[in-house]
């Protein structure tokens, strides 16, 4: 193909996921001698808003910024953005007696105290007492008890793993004008038609006024109404419903305080829970639940009740959830991504984590196959594998859960719904079985790791009753003196407030 007539990647929607896609295209293939030639279109309707559902990512999205070579300084302050290096977990296992529980990122400190963590959950499920709360064991929690941001000093000699807190509109924003400067052919269309070739190959799209967009790949990024992947290609959707109960979400901002929390905050309501994510300018609150167990009224009378805002003239949004995946998300020459996709609820913030991942794998196996269809099974297996381990860890939240106060919370505990692999998992946990070595059975360190999974386990004191005779020994976290080792390294790092006071400053 001569550079006159080059690869034509077309990507139909914007927010966050369509501009991510372009700016990765963008860097990989635009001005690239080495790459076949590619041109990229993105064609967004003014008529379509954004979700905005989520606002925290996972450390994936700092790998992303990377790649492109944006600091932190230029996007983070547009965004009003806030560093993300825990999640605090609130009222999901009341019987064991743990009022919250934290999953925070792992950094390359944890090194050092990781087995220890490891070790002492095994311990406690032999019956012995040992100290098992995840976050005095992993450096970001102890940082995220204490206020203090994940930015390192010049000397500090080890990689530092966070996410992010953010306005999704104003990134989505922000990544457009980054792709428009790199180079990405940005049309306005409202697209109301598709060509489709005999062999099954889109071919084109249509506007309302009659223009036509050509193309040899297309990338699917309209949201949940997934114009292209279900509607033009009639691929199926799996739905997820069985053991993922919530289909809808009432959101609502609220003033942020004057100290920023470097967390965010998950905590339990009668028929869901209540996100809180705090950016610079607001908290972002949103109640997660299932329109089968209450109805919109009562959910939102419950949110305000909760917010302390049921006398608030503040109006709320309502938002509906498409819970599943495509049971292909590559066919013939189109790709979904983002909602379109599909979607799993943002507990544990891996919808964006979940698009970068199915772009970069589609990016290297597009280039691969010489810019065809070659690798779109192993594409397929892959990334539906992605969704399906990442269900599993989401279902063990809700499975495992201990709350008794509504026929919500007790359905989902009462669910058999759930894959081998998740069955395998708690079977050993319950056996006294070393979880690490069943994580790595099944290949599931890409997913969530056997750190991630003790976080859960332990953080739900999923225990059995302590043993009558203790030996007195054998508590890792003591005898390896885990908290002034943390301790000390945590006398390394700022206030949050002055990490983002920094930023303006750059």
């Amino acid at each position: 193909m001569s550079e006159q007539n080059p690869f034509h990647i077309v990507i139909l929607g914007g927010g966050t996921a369509g501009w991510m896609a372009a700016n990765l295209f963008a860097k990989r293939w635009q001005n690239q001698a080495q790459h076949r030639p590619v041109k990229i279109t993105l064609i967004e309707s003014k008529d379509v808003g954004i979700i905005g559902v989520g606002e925290g990512s996972t450390p994936t999205l700092k790998r992303f910024f990377e790649d492109l070579q944006i600091p932190e300084s230029e996007w983070m302050p547009l965004c009003d953005a806030t560093y993300k290096i825990n999640i605090r977990f609130k009222g999901w296992s009341p019987k064991s007696g743990i009022e919250d529980y934290s999953h925070p990122f792992t950094t390359q400190v944890d090194t050092f105290t990781k087995r220890a963590f490891l070790v002492n959950g095994r311990t406690r499920r032999m019956g012995l007492d040992t100290h098992t709360r995840p976050d005095d064991f992993l450096l970001n929690g102890v940082l995220a008890s204490q206020g203090k941001g994940p930015i390192t000093p010049n000397n500090f000699p080890f990689i530092m793993e966070y996410g992010y807190h953010f306005d999704s509109a104003k990134l989505g924003e922000f990544l457009k004008q980054k792709a428009i400067a790199a180079g990405v052919n940005y049309q306005t269309a409202h697209i109301s038609q598709s060509k489709r070739a005999a062999t099954g190959e889109l071919e084109a799209l249509i506007d309302d006024q009659g223009n036509v967009f050509s193309g040899d790949f297309f990338i699917d990024c309209s949201g949940f109404s997934s114009l292209l992947m279900q509607k033009a290609m009639q691929v199926p959707y799996k739905s997820f419903k069985s053991n993922l109960f919530n289909d809808s979400a009432v959101v609502m901002p609220t003033p942020i305080d004057r100290i920023v929390p470097v967390e965010t905050e998950a905590t339990t309501l009668s028929s869901g829970w209540c996100w809180k994510i705090p950016l610079t300018s607001r908290y972002g609150n949103g109640y997660v639940f299932s329109s089968d167990f209450i109805s919109r009224d009562q959910a939102e009378t419950e949110f305000r009740q909760h917010l302390g805002m049921l006398d608030s003239e503040q109006e709320c949004r309502f938002l509906s959830m498409q819970v599943g995946q495509l049971s292909e998300h590559w066919s013939h020459n189109c790709l979904g991504l983002g909602l379109s996709q599909g979607f799993i609820e943002p507990l544990e913030a891996t919808a964006l984590h979940l698009v970068q991942i199915s772009i970069e794998l589609f990016a290297n196996l597009l280039e691969k196959g010489n810019f065809s269809h070659h690798y779109a099974h192993e594409y397929n297996q892959k990334i539906s594998e992605r969704f399906e381990r990442v269900r599993d860890y989401i279902v063990a939240h809700y499975k495992l859960n201990t709350r008794d106060d509504s026929e919500y919370w007790r359905a989902n505990r009462n669910n058999d719904q759930l894959s081998q692999s998740l069955i395998s998992i708690l079977d050993c946990w319950y056996q006294r079985n070393d979880l690490s070595e069943e994580i790595q059975r099944q290949n599931l360190d890409t997913h969530f790791d056997a750190i991630s999974w003790n976080c859960l386990l332990a953080g739900y004191g999923t225990f059995p009753p302590l043993a009558p005779n203790q030996p007195g020994k054998g508590d890792l976290y003591k005898e390896k003196g885990i908290a002034s080792f943390l301790q000390g390294c945590s006398l390394n790092f700022n206030d949050h407030h002055n990490n983002l006071r920094a930023l303006n400053k750059s």
